[in-house]
């Protein structure tokens, strides 16, 4: 499988990290984390990246919004990343998230992401389709 390695700023110091391990470690690091929503999100994506979820167009503000009632209700989160393919600054990938839930309850979603990089190596834009999966959360 190939893999395209997104560099995971502000420590440049730090290996890049590959498409996968972002694909891995934002969802956990955003719905779980204790630093600053902000601070995350900046961490993997440029000031004016876009995230296009099911149609819905999602900025900055939204997204950082959007985490804040997601790290109430999360006790766990993973993700089981079935395919990943990349070429130049492109990527794409399907995989499953799950969620557990405060209330004990379980979350899950396939999600097919189709992405573009910027420069930096940080993600620009995120074009996703996600079909939720059949189980106690629905």
């Amino acid at each position: 499988m190939l893999d395209i390695a997104v560099r995971v700023l502000p420590s440049l110091e730090e290996p890049m990290l590959s498409f996968t391990d972002y694909l891995t470690r934002y969802p956990a690091e955003m719905g779980l984390g204790t630093e600053p929503a902000e601070t995350v999100f900046d961490r993997y994506h440029v000031p004016d990246f876009v995230l296009r979820n099911d149609g819905l167009l999602m900025d900055r503000d939204r997204l950082i919004a959007h985490a804040r009632p997601a790290r109430r209700n999360a006790t766990a989160v993973s993700v089981d990343v079935h395919q990943v393919l990349t070429a130049g600054d492109q990527a794409a990938a399907r995989y499953t998230l799950t969620a557990q839930l405060r209330q004990g309850k379980t979350f899950s979603a396939e999600i097919y992401a189709f992405g573009t990089l910027a420069p930096d190596g940080r993600l620009a834009l995120l074009d996703q389709v996600t079909r939720t999966l059949p189980g106690d959360g629905q």
